[in-house]
């Protein structure tokens, strides 16, 4: 009955403005960014395992991820908090039990950074 593959190869982040985003993401992730835009709405930053899929056209204030929908692996979180904090990130919590964070895209997406203990 096994339809389906068990692997997720893409999450979805609703954005406003597609190249402002790209700009943002590519820059917090060190990606070199491109003027790849399938279909004129989405963005696909590829990274290790599954990729973000930035898109514009879901995009409406109630789209906005309230909680983060995953995390962003470290391996320094210290490190990570202090590097989004020097850069403008804005951060919403402080480093938690140790190992993460969360803080918000420019589009108001809560995202959160985890060291893996």
């Amino acid at each position: 009955m096994a339809y389906l593959n068990k692997k997720v190869s893409g999450i979805f982040i609703p954005v406003k403005d597609l190249k402002k985003a790209r700009d943002w993401y590519c820059n917090l992730l060190d990606l070199e960014p491109t003027d790849d835009f399938p279909g004129g709405h989405l963005y696909v930053l590829q990274l290790d395992g599954i990729n973000i899929v930035l898109d514009s056209k879901i995009y409406r204030e109630n789209t906005i991820y309230q909680t983060p929908p995953f995390h962003f692996n470290t391996d320094n979180v210290e490190e990570a908090y202090e590097t989004m904090k020097n850069n403008g990130v804005e951060l919403t919590t402080e480093i938690e039990f140790g190992h993460f964070f969360n803080f918000k895209d420019p589009d108001g997406n809560h995202l959160m950074v985890c060291e893996l203990k």
